[in-house]
């Protein structure tokens, strides 16, 4: 089974990365071939800086790699460094219709909200489908809410055999992640790599505990039962097992927990469950080219994966002499 996903370096990771999808990554690496790859295409619709980009997709590649991706056993690699993925997208591009593109959930979205809109952000879809497609995934992992974007992957392969006659590119199947909660910030929305509310789990000792001392809480006092539901304790049930969270919410009702207490029980659990992945972490941000031997390890990897894909594709389309 050939399973794929891939992750944007436009930010720093934080929990919501690592809980929604990270850890989840490095657990399908017992179940098959694993493919997982950092989108540097895909953050130029929302990252524009060249040298950040470049940053950040070291530090997510590293990231990985702490976290226990184990590049000998999955491939890991940067999308930019495979472009066969562009000549894919156009292919693709000539078989999707821009009704299709115009239901996506994320771009009616960010229309909605007055994002500039490009049309690498309209065109996404389409990349993203290129992507999965290219390298004829059986499986990938996805939430509930990114379910869509299997879908259009799904269609856009469909009309491309339809319109030529050949079953040349594999129909994914999504693997629901339906145990993923969605993780708050601390400030109680979603946390996210564009707003200031994120605990990244390598930041230092320091600026970690300064965060989770920032969390936004109510104003009820010490001895007066407290609401459950806050960001706050959502984060600290995240390194407490079941029994652990009904010891403590049932004191939380009772009254006489104070915020101040749970978040350095938070602190302390969080340091303790990534102390040995930031020891690791540490140790890779020493071999900036063993980082960059992974990266394109990966690359030479996944790309002898999407030649036999993409030679069907330009053979099934009539691009190229033929055979």
């Amino acid at each position: 089974m050939r399973i794929l996903s891939g992750i944007q370096p436009s930010g720093e990771c934080h929990l919501g990365n690592y809980f929604g999808a990270m850890r989840q990554h490095v657990a399908m690496q017992a179940e098959g071939e694993g493919i997982f790859f950092i989108a540097d295409y895909h953050s130029m619709t929302a990252l524009r800086e060249a040298g950040e980009r470049r940053r950040l997709v070291r530090e997510v590649a590293a990231d990985y790699l702490a976290c226990g991706l184990d590049p000998e056993r999955a491939i890991l690699y940067r999308q930019s460094d495979l472009p066969e993925v562009c000549e894919l997208a156009w292919i693709l591009t000539t078989v999707t219709p821009v009704g299709l593109l115009e239901r996506s959930h994320a771009y009616k979205d960010k229309v909605a909200n007055g994002v500039p809109v490009d049309h690498g952000l309209f065109a996404y879809p389409v990349l993203m489908a290129a992507d999965i497609l290219l390298h004829a995934a059986d499986v990938v992992p996805v939430g509930q809410d990114q379910k869509q974007h299997l879908e259009m992957t799904r269609d856009i392969a469909q009309r491309f055999n339809h319109q030529y006659g050949a079953p040349v590119l594999k129909l994914p199947e999504p693997r629901i992640l339906e145990d993923v909660a969605v993780v708050p910030g601390t400030d109680g929305r979603k946390m996210s790599k564009s707003l200031p509310n994120k605990l990244c789990m390598f930041w230092p000792e320091k600026r970690l505990r300064q965060a989770v001392m920032a969390i936004v809480t109510d104003s009820t006092p010490v001895e007066a039962p407290k609401d459950t539901g806050q960001a706050l304790f959502q984060l600290w049930s995240l390194f407490a097992s079941a029994a652990e969270r009904e010891e403590l919410f049932a004191r939380a009702r009772a009254g006489g927990l104070g915020y101040g207490e749970l978040k350095k029980d938070l602190l302390a659990r969080l340091l303790q469950y990534f102390g040995p992945m930031r020891e690791r972490r540490e140790e890779i941000a020493k071999r900036p080219d063993f980082l960059e031997d992974v990266l394109l390890g990966g690359a030479r990897r996944a790309r002898s994966l999407a030649a036999p894909v993409l030679a069907a594709v330009r053979e099934a389309a009539g691009l190229g002499p033929g055979r």
